[in-house]
């Protein structure tokens, strides 16, 4: 028995695109299907949502060999009206997802 109560329902409160720049912020180099995977969404969606985030300006995409790495533009304005006073940055530190050293020099 787990000490979490059963949760009813299938709504979350963030959306699938907070759920690809959490996983994403966590692991640049995490690659589409394991997206899919982490979020629970097919891999054209998470190709889909990688594409809205990065022509929103959220995150980047450097080539890596024959992979992506991702960065998290963490200083972004969200983008709805409820929200539109807050970065990206405040939501992936909220979710306890602390910024990537991306191997920059100071």
């Amino acid at each position: 028995m787990t000490d979490q109560p059963e949760l009813e329902g299938t709504w979350t409160f963030l959306t699938n695109h907070s759920h690809v720049l959490i996983c994403l912020a966590r692991d640049p180099d995490l690659r589409l299907r394991d997206l899919a995977e982490a979020v629970g969404i097919t891999e054209r969606a998470v190709q889909t949502i990688v594409n809205d985030l990065k022509g929103a300006g959220c995150i980047t995409t450097t080539r890596v060999g024959r992979r992506n790495r991702y960065a998290v533009e963490r200083d972004r304005p969200m983008r709805h009206q409820v929200e539109r006073d807050h970065v990206v940055g405040e939501l992936l530190d909220a979710m306890g997802t602390p910024a990537v050293d991306r191997g920059e020099a100071p």
